[in-house]
């Protein structure tokens, strides 16, 4: 397919709405596909795209550009809640140094030993570390807290109101350390967790540490070449003395949508097919049933008594539950990996063979690099790949924190120079 020309899945993700949208579009003449004469497959051509805000930023994005951003110098990162090192990994490309790294999970913390024995992997409860050795020494500090509620007594939350709280341990590193600025990623119902009143604590908290939070934003893994429709919320933090020294400014999405036809064959992503590795298997039964899912479909697929057989009560139920006996497709992104791959609620089947997706395939769409191994047993390894952020998600952000931090240290070496020269102005004045 030429690559002015668009599927219909892939318009869906680049524009952010669903396929039923756009068939709705095409009926009412809003936007409207071209049909290809030899299949009658609709295609939609770029310019018909570039009306749309979301099409323009993919198509005139500084990718290329951005992809040329160093550090100036060595900036050095504390990583909290590390998992098995998808945002360590991302972070590390982007040309941090670690100094320290904290994981509770033995397998996790026995990944990230086995892939970097260099590293400082500190294995257990955060609320045990002593932080204040690293005070003033640490550029960032990131990771991601779980998503927890607090007690909300009073009408406004303080930092050691947070207290008993994961978060709260990742706003006293950031106290005890006073690193430049931090990177800290959730899941998107942050947003609305407990009506807002969550996200607005931990606002708060953070001003009061002495801390500007730059709006915080959900990144579609998908725009930053990722073959996965996985969503992360950042949360940017700038230190209150250094934050109108330079502004921070998100990464560009990549020129095109990655897809499974990228994560497990050799191309862009990849230079080569995807290495064999084991995996879990159906029972015989659900092999069966998921062996007649055509790709890119899911149980409505099946014919009607296949579909009461394997859904059983649900098939009664509202809801499309388009993650139950799910067959991924070549050239759509996957759907958001889970900590399990067969599990029935949320399926990952391969897009042609009839078995759920392997480790390195998992592996793949996470965009981590061939050789990060996972230890641990196999569903050990499933949960850690699950629960990782996005390498390439991962290193575009880390790209625009290298970013400030050198415009940062720019910055800062320009007012000390007008600071010398205003002193040599003052002692001129006084003894010219």
């Amino acid at each position: 397919m030429s690559p002015d020309y668009y599927s219909i899945a892939q318009v869906a993700d680049i524009l952010g709405v669903s396929k039923e949208t756009l068939r709705r579009w095409d009926n009412n003449g809003t936007l409207t596909p071209q049909r290809n004469v030899d299949n009658n497959y609709r295609l939609y051509h770029r310019i018909q795209l570039e009306q749309f805000p979301q099409a323009q930023l993919l198509f005139n994005s500084n990718w290329d550009d951005e992809l040329k951003v160093k550090p100036n110098k060595g900036f050095s990162l504390i990583e909290l809640f590390a998992g098995a090192g998808g945002l360590a990994v991302g972070l590390e490309k982007s040309g941090f140094k670690s100094v320290l790294h904290n994981e509770i999970d033995r397998h996790a913390c026995n990944t990230l030993r086995k892939n970097r024995p260099d590293w400082n992997v500190i294995e257990g409860d955060i609320s045990a570390i002593d932080f204040t050795q690293y005070k003033d020494k640490v550029d960032v500090i990131s990771g991601g807290f779980p998503c927890q509620a607090f007690s909300y007594a009073g009408k406004k939350l303080g930092f050691e109101d947070t207290r008993g709280t994961l978060f709260f341990e990742f706003a006293r590193a950031l106290k005890e350390v006073r690193p430049k600025l931090f990177i800290a990623e959730n899941v998107r119902g942050l947003l609305n967790h407990e009506g807002g009143k969550t996200l607005s604590a931990i606002k708060d908290v953070i001003g009061e540490l002495g801390y500007d939070l730059v709006e915080p934003r959900v990144l579609k893994a998908i725009f930053y070449q990722v073959p996965q429709k996985r969503e992360r919320l950042f949360l940017i933090g700038v230190r209150s003395d250094l934050s109108h020294l330079a502004e921070f400014q998100w990464p560009s999405p990549y020129k095109r949508i990655m897809t499974m036809r990228d994560a497990l064959k050799a191309g862009d992503l990849f230079d080569v097919d995807v290495p064999i590795s084991e995996g879990q298997s159906y029972p015989k039964r659900k092999a069966e049933i998921l062996s007649l899912v055509p790709e890119g479909g899911y149980w409505r697929d099946l014919p009607d008594d296949l579909q009461r057989e394997y859904m059983k009560k649900s098939y009664f139920l509202g809801g499309g539950k388009t993650g139950m006996a799910r067959r991924l497709a070549w050239d759509e992104p996957s759907l958001t990996l889970t900590c399990a791959p067969a599990q029935k609620q949320t399926e990952r089947c391969h897009p042609e063979e009839t078995r759920p997706l392997t480790v390195r395939e998992y592996a793949r769409i996470q965009t981590f690099p061939d050789d990060w191994s996972f230890s641990g047993p196999l569903t050990a390894q499933y949960k850690q790949i699950g629960n990782a952020v996005p390498v390439n998600l991962a290193y575009a952000v880390g790209r625009s924190v290298i970013r400030l931090l050198n415009d940062i240290d720019v910055a800062l070496d320009s007012e000390e120079m007008d600071e010398e020269l205003f002193i040599e102005g003052q002692y001129g004045l006084a003894f010219g």
